[in-house]
């Protein structure tokens, strides 16, 4: 199981820092300059380069990166904010906080809510309730995200006025933000967990748990289920950093100040480091997640660990 962690580390720390080049590179491909954002459009050549040369930008690209990274990872320095002018920590870590707020919650309450429904659809294969849950989830994954935070916004807070239209101050401003990440992602765990719970359905030793006289209720809790969670336990795991992007156009759309507001914000006023920084945030996360997911699928299942180290001696 060690070697199989350090493997897992290992490819993680190369692939962040492949990741973090082609952001730090792609960014500076852009149109735009940042120079001439802080400075504007009427300054002078000459001050132009002035403003360069301070903040290291007339530097070679490799130059910087590598100034960039080590600056982050020794100091946690992410540089300033060319439109803000202040570090760009200071505006990530009141963001960060309200983005894994929803995130986690709307992870949570999906999960919660599309595991028994799988689960039942799984057990009524081809019922009514296998039907209509199964297309009405099919239209919830076609929905876009954006248009629906759209719809419930004119339909329960302009026309009935039971909720707020936006911000964050109270639990109820978050009430339709987790409501359309829930809906958004309830598709797709409900499809797995009855995918993976029929293929436990086929296994003889449920047949053989029937046989011994056990309900249903508990052949699936304790049977089907727990022999199912494999999967969903990786793919809640890989879940949370899609949800913080999917969250992007949602918070911008509800007014919470979080890190995809922040980013579209950034975006728009081309402020580069905010937008380097976020994008590293949320592919550090998405390398955190896929690693925990391939620890607990090793723990979980022997023979995932054995297939990458040879077994452990």
């Amino acid at each position: 199981m060690r070697n199989y962690i350090i493997k897992r580390l290992g490819m993680g720390v190369v692939l962040l820092f492949c990741v973090s080049f082609l952001v730090f590179s792609m960014l500076y491909l852009m149109p735009g300059d940042p120079v001439t954002l802080m400075a504007g459009p009427l300054v002078k050549a000459e001050n132009l380069e002035g403003l360069r040369i301070q903040y290291g930008l007339d530097r070679p690209l490799l130059v910087q990166y590598a100034e960039w990274m080590t600056n982050i990872i020794f100091h946690g320095d992410f540089g300033i904010s060319y439109k803000y002018r202040i570090a760009v920590w200071s505006l990530l870590k009141n963001c960060i906080p309200i983005s894994l707020k929803l995130t986690v919650t709307t992870m949570l309450i999906s999960t919660i809510v599309a595991i028994p429904l799988g689960l039942m659809c799984a057990y009524k294969k081809d019922s009514l309730f296998d039907r209509i849950t199964v297309n009405i989830s099919l239209v919830f994954t076609a929905i876009p995200s954006f248009w629906l935070a759209v719809l419930l916004m004119l339909v329960f807070a302009v026309k009935l006025k039971w909720l707020p239209l936006s911000g964050y101050e109270s639990w109820k401003n978050y009430i339709l933000p987790v409501t359309t990440g829930v809906i958004g992602g309830l598709a797709s765990t409900i499809r797995l967990t009855k995918s993976e719970a029929l293929d436990v359905l086929r296994e003889k030793f449920v047949t053989t748990a029937y046989a011994k006289g056990l309900d249903n209720n508990t052949v699936l809790k304790r049977h089907v289920l727990r022999n199912s969670l494999i999967v969903i336990t990786v793919n809640m795991f890989m879940s949370l950093p899609w949800l913080i992007s999917g969250y992007i156009v949602i918070e911008k759309i509800f007014g919470i100040p979080g890190m995809g507001n922040l980013m579209i914000n950034s975006i728009i006023q081309q402020d580069f480091n905010v937008v380097q920084a976020c994008i590293l945030i949320i592919t550090v996360l998405t390398i955190i997640c896929n690693i925990l997911s391939d620890i607990v699928l090793g723990i979980l299942d022997p023979r995932i660990r054995i297939s990458v180290t040879g077994g452990d001696k």
